[in-house]
């Protein structure tokens, strides 16, 4: 299974190479809730699928990852597992970064601060953002960060489009998307499932957040609940 996840690695998932972002380039809004467990889950299934061929998460390890969102060890295994041997290895790619030097120059980023390192509304824009482009190596551009040199490996789901620019005191900005070829998700579906990923990446930069919010709704209920029996007793005075 290795062996294979690893030569699908080599035909072309994604290669990510250090480059600052477009500048000026508008970002779109991300909701983003760590209570959301549905949310999270599905970041994490497209995140090992997709993300994890090529980028470790090395600060994170699975059975951690099972645990803050609710998923058993047997489903973590059964579903989750493909790049590693046990529930508490780290998250680590599959393609050993010494091969990606030997073969692209470059070793992947890890991910496990991206969502730091970067924004929310970066990660969400940068991931709906890719566009056909016959000049690059790969075949894909980004308008977030322009000359990645990571491929669209989502393009099935999303569809090939195509940017439209404008020129505006002398530079040219970003006017639309076309879409040229539909994919297998309609884009109101895509982007639900990008704002999963992105929702996913900001509970792996800092998983110690959703267990402040898990205690925030239990003060915010017992205050609520104490408020109550406050105005209860106010009332029955």
């Amino acid at each position: 299974m290795k062996k294979l996840l690893l030569l699908l690695v080599v035909m072309g998932l994604p290669i990510a190479a250090a480059a600052s972002g477009g500048e000026g380039v508008k970002l779109d809004a991300v909701k983003i809730d760590l209570n959301d467990q549905a949310s999270l889950q599905r970041g994490a299934r497209i995140f090992v699928n997709y993300c994890l061929s090529c980028h470790s998460a090395s600060f994170m390890r699975y059975n951690r990852m099972g645990h803050d969102l609710g998923i058993s060890d047997e489903l973590v295994k059964e579903n989750l597992l493909f790049a590693a041997d046990k529930v508490g290895d780290l998250m680590k790619a599959v393609m050993p970064k010494e091969d990606a030097k030997l073969w692209f120059g470059v070793a992947p980023p890890d991910l496990s601060l991206e969502a730091r390192a970067r924004t929310p509304e970066w990660i969400y824009t940068y991931l709906r953002s890719f566009y056909r482009d016959d000049k690059s190596p790969s075949g894909w551009n980004n308008t977030v960060f322009p000359h990645v040199a990571m491929p669209h490996v989502l393009f099935e789901w999303q569809g090939d489009q195509r940017a439209v620019f404008k020129t505006e005191h002398g530079m040219q900005e970003l006017e639309k998307f076309e879409l040229e070829r539909p994919g297998t998700m309609t884009p109101e579906k895509y982007n639900e499932a990008m704002r999963d990923l992105t929702n996913f990446m900001v509970y792996l930069a800092e998983p110690a957040k959703l267990v402040r919010y898990k205690i925030g709704v239990y003060v915010s209920g017992y205050d609520n609940a104490q408020r109550r029996i406050r105005d209860d007793h106010a009332r029955s005075a």
